[in-house]
């Protein structure tokens, strides 16, 4: 991400730079063992990473014990096994597999619920995304609240086995500094909402009607990934652009639209978590998002291999094509005849259907690719409300030709 004004945008340093308690006794054992290991900054090199960077000055106070006297020293198996496996890191993003556990696996948890959901042959995919995004999202606010110093743990409570009990993805986004807000967060409680009625209830296929809510959620986890620990570790590499290899016709469409139905408590839990929200916040694409594909022909033969082009929005081409996509459905159509009535209703009476067989022809009109009309029912053209604009500027154009 970059700032228009100063330039790219550092990651910011937290105060949850520190080193870890299973770091501090590495550290107490490299100093008892001195060599290469008389000098703090020596030592500091182990533990500075991409995602967190420690001051030298926790090296000297481990050693005069200013700070974790209390902490014991690793034994000297522990400490070579450590330097045995120094940089243990994860190959393809850089990041400590141990220092950096809980990023990497969120970033894993996010890249299987996408490949699940795209996968060929499975019937539940909503089912498998939601509730791996949500292992996802849960593992990448603990990375983000573990740096910044924030302790995510319930005070006093513990699993059945006698484990530190985190905080659960919804009671991470309740924290006012969780970095989750707005639309991204309102995406994030109606999939745990679906998720508590997936877990509870059986349910029919619903891929479709939360497609949207899904593509939102893996972007704003993307987003948020970048944002906060840096573009480095997007997941646009690991997940390209899938294809769509099909054509709706008309049967198509009629069993996607008998298909269609979403279970009912499934349609209860969607209306009663969407009844609160605003115009503004059902609009939010961080909320739910969803895409209009036109086709497009490259004017440049290097161009002509692009599959996707990055319209920005509020430019012009953006609103022709908001323009194409909202004409395109269900447009009104006229035969010839009809098009040289409306001419003459509107205050053109004498442009015949000679001067309108002219016109397209001078035009090229009949085009496809022009987008005035289309072949009918029975193989006769007919226009469309695009073309009667068309018409209409000509006959104003000619002055008094056809009044």
């Amino acid at each position: 991400m970059a700032d228009q004004n100063n330039g790219p945008k550092k990651i910011k340093r937290r105060r949850g730079n520190t080193l870890e308690n299973w770091e501090v006794a590495l550290v107490k054992a490299m100093i008892a063992r001195g060599g290469a290991f008389t000098n703090d900054q020596d030592i500091l090199a182990y533990f500075t990473r991409p995602t967190r960077t420690v001051n030298h000055r926790l090296i000297g106070e481990i050693r005069t014990e200013a700070k974790h006297k209390a902490t014991k020293s690793a034994t000297d198996d522990d400490l070579d096994a450590f330097l045995s496996t120094w940089p243990d890191i994860d190959h393809a993003t850089g990041l400590s597999i141990r220092g950096d556990e809980l990023l990497i696996k969120a970033r894993e948890a996010m890249i299987a619920g996408v490949q699940t959901f795209n996968s060929a042959g499975l019937t539940f995919r909503a089912e498998l995304f939601i509730v791996t995004a949500i292992i996802a999202w849960t593992y990448l606010l603990h990375a983000w609240f573990r740096r910044e110093g924030i302790d995510y743990r319930y005070a006093g409570q513990k699993t059945e086995e006698g484990a530190e009990k985190f905080w659960e993805l919804g009671h991470c986004l309740k924290q006012p500094k969780c970095p989750v807000k707005g639309g991204a967060a309102r995406n994030l409680e109606f999939l745990i909402e679906i998720r508590h009625e997936v877990e509870h209830r059986s349910t029919n296929r619903i891929d479709d009607a939360l497609g949207a809510k899904l593509q939102s959620c893996a972007l704003n986890f993307n987003d948020l990934l970048k944002r906060e620990f840096g573009a480095q570790y997007g997941l646009e590499k690991r997940l390209p652009l899938a294809l769509q290899f099909v054509s709706f016709g008309a049967e198509q469409r009629a069993a996607l639209k008998k298909a269609s139905g979403l279970p009912k408590h499934i349609e209860a839990a969607i209306d009663a978590f969407e009844h609160g929200l605003t115009d503004e916040e059902m609009k939010d694409p961080a909320y739910r998002i969803s895409y209009g594909f036109v086709p497009m022909v490259a004017k440049k033969p290097g161009a002509a291999d692009t599959a996707v082009h990055i319209v920005s929005g509020g430019s012009d081409e953006a609103g022709e094509i908001s323009k194409i996509i909202l004409k395109e459905v269900n447009k009104d159509r006229y035969p010839p005849k009809k098009v040289v009535e409306k001419m003459q209703a509107a205050g053109f009476p004498k442009f015949r259907m000679h001067d309108h067989t002219q016109l397209w022809k001078q035009l090229d009109a009949k085009n496809p690719g022009k987008g005035f009309g289309c072949a009918g029912d029975y193989g006769n053209w007919v226009w469309f409300d695009r073309w009667i604009d068309q018409v209409r500027q000509h006959c104003e154009a000619e002055g008094e030709k056809f009044i």
